[in-house]
This record gives C-alpha cells, structure tokens and sequence, in this order.
C-alpha cells in the first residue's frame, strides 16, 4: 500500500461542529497531496453522528474553507460518487448491518448500564488510583441475566468486546509498530443508545467501504487507534496504512492555540492571506523535500510529497514566516492579477464601486505596481491606495511642515514646487524626479525636507508609494489642486 506507484485513496473527514483550522487544514493538505502525488482520489466525508456536538451551518462552513483554499474533492456529500451516500447520518443501516455481524460473533455485546451506574464505577476506579473506564459488568452476564435485561425493555449500547490478554499493534508508517496491551483497553461504545455509531465504528467501517488506502491523521488518535486495529481485524479486513502525523505547533514549542493563530482557515483569507502562500507553508509543517527549497508551487508540491518524509515531532506554524511568504507569493503576481485580488478589500473600503466598472478596474491595476512590493496581506491595499481615490480633507500642521523648516518656508516651497510641476511639458516619472530635484536645490533644501512637505501635501501622510511615482499615478491636475490646498492651509496657519 506504501508503493507510490499504486494510486492511494485518502479522505477528509470533518465533524460539522465548527470552522477548518490551521491544525486540520495541514492535515488535508497532506492527504490531498498524496492522492495527487500517486494518481489516486481525495475523499470528503462528513461525520455527523454526534448529534449533540452538531453546529448547523458547519458543513456549509468546511466545505467553503477547502474550496477556498482549491482543496477539490473526488467523491463527497455534494458530488457523490460510488460510496454514497458521504454523510454519515444518511448511512445508518450501513453501521447496524456490520454492527449486527460482530455482535453474532462475539464480538460486540450489550451494555445496559445506566449513566448513573457508570458515573459511579468512574469514581470507584478513580478512588482506587485506577484509570476511569467500564467494568465489563454486561460482558460477563449469565444467560438469564442477559435474558432478563432483554425482557426489560431498558436502552443498551453495544461495545466492543477489546481481548483481556495479549497486545494489539499499530503499525505506523513513519513511527514504527506501536504497542499496546490489551489489558489496559477500554470496552468502548461502538453504537449508541440512539442508534447512532460512535467515531470508532463508523470511521472504519466507512473507511474500509470506501476503500480509503491510507489513513493520514492528527496524532492525537494515537491513543485510540487500538480500538480501530481490533475492528479490522474482527471484520478480517485488510488494514490501511496508519499515518499519525505530528501535531502544529506555535514558535515557543506548544500545540497550536489561537494565541498562536490557529484561527479558522477563512479568518486568514479573508485577512488576505493567499491561498497558495498558506498551502505552502503548511505543507512545509512536519514535510520537507530533500533539499532546502521552501517555495514551492502546488505543482511542485504535488510531485515532491512523501508520506515517508513526514516527520514523527511536532512542526512549527510561524506567522512570520506566512507573512514572508504571503508577500513572496503577492509579487509573483501580475498586475491584473493582483488588481482583481485587492478589488473586493478596496470595494468594501468604498473606494471602488459594486461592481466595479472597466474603468475603475483599469485605474486599480495601473496603481497595483506601486503597491506591490510594499503589501504583506490584500487587506493593507485599501489604506495604502486610499489617497488615490480620496484627497486629504485637511492637513495636520505637524506633519506638513517638516521639523528644520517653518510654516512660510514650507508654504513657499509648496508653491513653487505647483509652478514648476504646472510648466511640465510630459508628465512623466523622470520628468517629474528632475525638476522637484532641481527645484530642491533652488530653494536651498534638503531634499528629504522638501519631498516630505510634497508627500503629505499630495497624500495627507508622511509614509506612501514613491513620491515620484505617486505624484504621476495622481495626475497633473489633481497634484497640482492638492498642493495648492496645502500651501492655503498653510497659509490660514500663518495668519492665525
């Protein structure tokens, strides 16, 4: 099953209790790049048996996040395939079909223990130092007892009847065979009381249905996989190969909390994270190609993945390094692309219309290249275009005159840079550099002073674009307006 050659069959299987985090997303990502890598099929099957756990909308929610992340799925609740149906409440004959066979045989049995009774049991055990967990008390009834606890009518569930001796191995592809003694197993719950299955059952017994060939999953299930060993074996199924990967970890070491930023997946796309820089970095948690390469497209991506290069220990998840990336991946970009990317963040900003006509997409991606190099995430454009689509309503006296020069230096200095720029016969970049360069020596200043006071004049902040560029991206005539309103208000200044 490990031979590469062969096409895998990996799944995806949320419960719809919240949103697609950082931690589960790594986790998709590398079952979607193995099915990719060896020509196989991605699976995504929803697991909605924990009818009190179930947040309406969930689904909806999960199934956004992986599109949005162009995480497509080869069979699932919405496109079918030949395992429907790929929810789990719609496949209940299913689980008490195959949970009647092992209960003929043994291998299941009911337990009509009370919560009560079972509350106390835990705190029995506890007592004594022991670790919580069910007696067997249903196990081991005579004949007529069972009988009678039939007769009664009262609700049971059925668990699994875990052997009393011996080990149960797991064999992990990148950590080796796992030991457990059986001894020391719970009876879990395999269906419950309502009917429903517990994760256990219905995990395999879809698994297996569905013909899913690895098992990637958070390492977290480690604790339980016995219970999933024991029921292929009482089916006499074929295993999968069982790939615990390692959990995300924050930069100080710990598991991912949202203090760290394992927030939900859109919450970073709709900050304006890229998809394709968040698919990179998260393949790179716990995998790594041979080599020291970092940026590597889906394409790339999808040729290099091992499952045997996962590593055992935890994988670090750094904003900062998202940040870098995010910006790496923002200048790969070409113009347009990148317009249309900004576009919804400046529409929601009131800078462009919606929809946003020819002409308004035409002036965004003529004002994308002076913004390009300088955004970590889409969300930054609206600010940093703002002063192209809005003049400065008023100016802050502390920020127009720069701090070596006065009120009537800057004014003067305003003014004569609006008659130089007014005289321009091109209105170019050079152009444009030249004069305000020659102007600056002039008048005696030094340039930063003087580009300063131009800057604020023109954008109404001491940090933009390049003064140059944004001066020819505003245009002639609105340049010069906003320079002749600084230089009035530095005259009220004066007067007053």
């Amino acid at each position: 099953m490990t031979d590469a050659t062969r096409p895998a069959r990996t799944r995806f299987a949320p419960s719809p209790t919240g949103f697609v985090h950082i931690g589960s997303l790594r986790t998709v990502i590398f079952n979607w790049l193995w099915a990719r890598h060896t020509g196989g099929q991605f699976l995504l099957r929803i697991e909605d048996t924990d009818r009190n756990r179930y947040v309406p909308g969930a689904e909806e929610q999960l199934l956004q996040s992986l599109r949005m992340m162009d995480l497509l799925w080869d069979e699932g609740p919405d496109i079918g395939g030949p395992h429907a149906p790929y929810r789990q409440s719609e496949r209940l004959p299913i689980y008490h079909r195959h949970a009647e066979e092992l209960l003929q045989h043994g291998y299941l049995y009911k337990c009509w223990c009370p919560p009560e009774r079972l509350k106390q049991v835990n705190e029995e055990r506890m007592a004594r130092k022991e670790p919580p967990g069910y007696d067997r008390r249903c196990r081991f009834l005579s004949a007529a007892e069972r009988a009678a606890e039939e007769a009664s009518g009262k609700p049971y569930v059925l668990r699994l009847a875990v052997p009393l001796e011996g080990e149960t191995v797991v064999n992990d592809l990148i950590r080796g065979p796992i030991v457990f003694q059986n001894a020391l197993q719970n009876d879990a719950v395999m269906i419950k009381s309502d009917g429903f299955p517990t994760y256990h059952f219905a995990v395999v017994v879809d698994d297996h249905l569905m013909q899913i060939t690895h098992v990637l999953r958070a390492d977290e299930w480690i604790a339980t996989s016995p219970l999933h060993v024991l029921l292929y074996q009482f089916f006499g199924w074929e295993q999968p190969v069982w790939v615990h990967v390692p959990n995300v970890l924050g930069p100080d070491g710990k598991k991912l909390s949202k203090r760290h930023g394992d927030t939900s997946v859109t919450e970073y796309l709709e900050k304006g994270y890229l998809p394709e820089a968040l698919f990179n970095v998260l393949a790179l948690v716990g995998w790594g190609p041979d080599d020291n390469t970092e940026i590597l497209s889906r394409e790339e991506l999808i040729q290099r993945f091992d499952i045997k290069r996962i590593q055992p220990s935890g994988g670090i998840f750094n904003l900062e390094k998202l940040n870098r990336f995010n910006g790496i991946y923002i200048r790969k970009l070409t113009p347009q692309q990148l317009a249309e990317r900004i576009l919804p963040y400046l529409q929601q900003a009131g800078l462009v219309a919606t929809p946003a006509s020819e002409a308004e997409r035409a002036r965004v991606e003529e004002l994308v290249p002076l913004i390009q190099e300088r955004l970590v995430v889409l969300s930054e454009a609206p600010d940093q275009l703002a002063p192209f689509f809005v003049a400065p309503e008023s100016y802050d006296r502390d920020l127009l005159i720069p701090k070596k020069l006065d009120a009537a230096t800057t004014r003067h200095a305003l003014q004569a840079a609006h008659e130089a720029l007014a005289q321009l016969e091109a209105w170019s970049v050079p152009a444009i550099e030249a004069t305000l360069r020659a102007l600056a020596e002039q008048l005696g200043l030094k340039v930063g002073d003087f580009f300063m006071a131009l800057r604020v004049a023109a954008t109404g902040r001491k940090v933009s674009p390049p003064l140059f560029e944004t001066l020819h991206a505003l245009g002639r005539a609105e340049t010069l307006q906003r320079l002749e309103r600084a230089a009035e208000a530095l005259t009220a200044a004066t007067a007053a």
